[in-house]
């Protein structure tokens, strides 16, 4: 098993953003420098808490200030951009990584994101135009034909080629025939990680979700890559989790709920997601009533918090749990106060994943 991390990011309204895209940056650099294997950081137009709108741009930038660590879009919501338009920054990005970078894309979650691009998720259309955005992306840099491409959410044409003064379709990605693409799935049996399965694409599974769920998200992993002839590979799968380890389980379950743990749930994924209809998302119990989800229940129940020892445990029961897989996402949130949150990631990396190094 290894080390990565996720962050959509989480910031609270009135937050200053050029210091927040700072110390995101900041983030990354440390944990280049603590050996993480990669870092996913995400899309969101319309939610201040998540206020990256362009994690190519965040990307970009990270990529001069790190070394060895992959960066990843978590996700490209492919609802929000025209495909011609994403095919060529993600192989400009892609270019300028010279491979340390994967491509995750998805079909958006957030309300306000829908409303701007004109999706009304109850539909069902989103996840639809998602799975044709990429095939046409995917299409023109394996065989960037010329011609009219349209659908009902996009109309674009790729010139004739003209040598003469170098007019072309051009930009494909350095790794070929493309970066690694990643997809998340959020709901139990989640038609994207059916998607990951036939595709042989990586799947992400999110942090807010029990071990039950998790068994159907490889559920849905292996439907798909049988439907396809594949053979699923555990390995590829991601589980991203709240991870917090402090020198003994009582001072992390105390710093958990006494900082921005509690915070962000309390302000924001504890309010959102019963507007949302998904608090049930991270119920055990599906009879629970909503008022039970509370931050010492996450804690108890879907977060990884404690010791080395406690936390190395919890791991390695979870993975057993579901059978294995290849990849934790520590989720990111705000460092403050810093040196204990650094203390964290120190102690997963260099404390934690040694006592799980047998698993695989």
């Amino acid at each position: 098993m290894e080390v990565g991390y996720f962050t959509m990011p989480l910031h609270p309204p009135g937050s200053d953003i050029a210091q927040t895209l700072d110390d995101d940056l900041e983030q990354i650099v440390t944990l280049d420098g603590l050996g993480y294997k990669e870092a996913w950081i995400g899309e969101h137009f319309t939610t201040v808490w998540e206020n990256i709108p362009a994690p190519d741009l965040f990307i970009a930038k990270a990529l001069g200030l790190t070394k060895n660590i992959v960066l990843g879009t978590g996700v490209t919501c492919m609802p929000n951009h025209n495909p011609f338009m994403i095919a060529h920054r993600i192989a400009q990005l892609d270019q300028m990584a010279r491979g340390r970078f994967h491509w995750g894309v998805g079909s958006g979650g957030f309300p306000g994101d829908f409303e701007v691009f004109g999706f009304d998720p109850s539909t069902g259309e989103h996840r639809g135009m998602t799975r044709d955005a990429i095939d046409v992306v995917l299409k023109i840099w394996e065989d960037p034909k010329p011609g009219l491409y349209e659908h009902k959410y996009w109309r674009f044409r790729i010139p004739e080629p003209d040598d003469d003064f170098g007019m072309r379709f051009h930009m494909t990605p350095y790794q070929k025939p493309h970066p690694p693409i990643g997809v998340a799935g959020v709901s139990p049996r989640s038609e994207t990680l059916v998607l990951a399965g036939e595709r042989g694409w990586i799947p992400m599974s999110i942090n807010l979700v029990p071990g039950q769920v998790l068994t159907t998200h490889w559920d849905a992993v292996e439907e798909g890559a049988r439907a396809a002839g594949r053979t699923a590979d555990r390995a590829l799968w991601r589980i991203a989790r709240e991870v917090y380890v402090a020198e003994t389980t009582e001072q992390a379950r105390r710093e958990a709920l006494d900082g921005v743990l509690r915070r962000d749930f309390e302000q924001y994924f504890l309010r959102l997601l019963p507007k949302m209809k998904m608090l049930g998302l991270m119920k055990v119990d599906p009879d629970m009533p909503d008022s039970d989800v509370t931050p010492e229940y996450l804690v108890d129940n879907i977060f990884v918090v404690g010791s080395p020892d406690d936390v190395a445990a919890k791991l390695r029961r979870m993975h057993a749990d579901v059978g294995g897989f290849g990849v934790l996402l520590a989720m990111g949130h705000e460092w403050r106060p810093k040196d204990p949150w650094v203390n964290s990631m120190t102690l997963l990396a260099k404390e934690v994943m040694p006592k799980l190094a047998d698993l695989t």
